[in-house]
This record gives C-alpha cells, structure tokens and sequence, in this order.
C-alpha cells in the first residue's frame, strides 16, 4: 500500500490500526466514528443480582470484553461479586470472541461455550443449539446496541431474554475528523477505507445524513476500495448501499491490514 491514503475509522484501536497501516508504507487517515459511553445503572445492576438469586438463570451471554469488565467493575462497587460468581457458576456461560473470554477468565469464571469464528450472533446461536431453553431465563450483556436479532431468535426458542446494558455507542464529541474524511473523499484523496463495526457504519451516515452529504459520502466511498472487519460490518455498509472490496479471514486487525496491503499493491 506504499504511499496510498488509508482511511481509519476505529476509535479504541484506531492508534494500532495506524501503525500496522503505516508499516505497510500507507498513511493513515483517522476518522473515529464511535465514542462508547458509561450506561450503568448500579440500582439496576443490584436488583438483577437479587433477583437472580430467586429466579434461577439457565444461561449467561457475554458479547463483548468492555461490557464484561465493566459488569464486574459495578459489581465491585456494589460489593456484589461473589454473588454474582456464584449464581455464574451455576449457569452455563456463553462468550463470543476471545475479548469476553479474556475478560471472564481474569475472574476466574468457568466458560462452557465458546462461539466460532467469525464470532457473530449466528455462531453465538449456533453455540446454543443444544441447549435446551424452553421456558428458562437467559442474560444477555448487550455490546454498545441492543442486539435484535439474538433475542428475538433467544424469544422464538421459549426463553425469557434479561438484557444488561452496560455502554452505549454514540458519534464521537468532536466529528470535525469525520466530516474532514467527506471532504478528502470528495477530493479524491482516499485509496481506502477501513470499517471494523457496523456502527462506526451507521453513525458516519448519521452525520453525513445531517449534513445533507449522504448521497455524495455514498458516491464516493464506492470509487474506493471499502475494507470490512466481518459479516456484521459488511451487512451494514451493504444497507448503506456501499460495495465491500474485502473482508479477511480471520476477522482481526492483523489479516485486515494484510489483505488491504495484497489488494492496494495490485
């Protein structure tokens, strides 16, 4: 990718994306499009706990690493976390992704079903398909959005979904980088663009909608190559009527990277 401009619009590992583009001889072009945002509510929190200890709980779903800490560091300050390592250790516990892996594994939580790659809601249902859920409870830590389509599907097979929101995915504060990406786009100073979650998809056409710049930000995305992290994203950007150049395996930053270099050195 020697010399070519590539857009970023990760914002927690935006930094490392930046190097590994910058390895490669690109030069990054950072836009965050997610700012994620506390949404914990400690009495909430306590009232679950309490009433899972008199409503048993057949499973436990745990989507993300950040929302896992942050149940945890909640629980802390409540001084509720045996409780809640009791009543986990009597459900079985699903994770998709080695972020909620690692995250329930620094607390020593036992972890019964492991979602595969590329680590989506149909390989967290895939994980499930066993399980009998029929008039039982499950808990689900929601990721920055509600997750529709896990609970309906959870809903279909007879159980009663407990969601746990726990952060939120907003714009960022400051969009200046992202209306600044528009107008290289526009200019024709971006090669690529990488994507790494459907709502860092969604909230740039928030903005360019307000803008009144979509159809423009449409047009000119699709005259670069459009890097997806996975399905998940890749749905999203198709919603948004954007055509995905790539999409590697496995669905991590490092093959990301790889597969743009290979493409943009063509």
């Amino acid at each position: 990718m020697q010399s070519k401009t590539v857009a970023i619009l990760e914002s927690r590992f935006g930094e490392q994306l930046a190097e590994l583009v910058s390895k490669r001889g690109g030069r990054p072009f950072r836009a965050p499009a997610l700012a994620e945002v506390p949404d914990v509510d400690h009495g909430y929190i306590a009232q679950l706990i309490s009433g899972l200890e008199s409503h048993p709980t057949k499973v436990a779903i745990f989507q993300t690493g950040v929302g896992t800490h942050a149940l945890f560091k909640a629980t802390d300050a409540l001084g509720l976390t045996q409780e809640l390592l009791a009543l986990l250790a009597k459900m079985t516990v699903v994770v998709r992704g080695p972020k909620p892996t690692a995250a329930l594994r620094s607390r020593s939580v036992r972890i019964d079903l492991n979602a595969a790659e590329p680590f989506t809601t149909a390989e967290v249902l895939q994980a499930l398909r066993e399980v009998k859920l029929e008039g039982e409870r499950v808990i689900v830590q929601r990721h920055g959005a509600p997750n529709p389509e896990l609970d309906q599907a959870l809903e279909a097979r007879g159980a009663a979904v407990v969601e746990i929101p726990l952060y939120r995915w907003s714009l960022p504060a400051d969009t200046g980088p992202l209306v600044g990406l528009m107008d290289a786009l526009a200019r024709g100073e971006i090669h690529a663009a990488t994507f790494t979650s459907a709502s860092q998809v969604h909230n740039l056409f928030t903005l360019a909608q307000q803008l009144g710049r979509a159809d423009r930000l449409r047009a000119d995305l699709n005259r670069v190559l459009i890097a997806s992290i996975g399905p998940v994203c890749s749905a999203a950007l198709e919603q948004h009527g954007l055509i995905v150049g790539l999409e590697p395996r496995p669905p991590k930053l490092g093959p990301l990277v790889t597969a743009l270099d290979e493409a943009l050195s063509k």
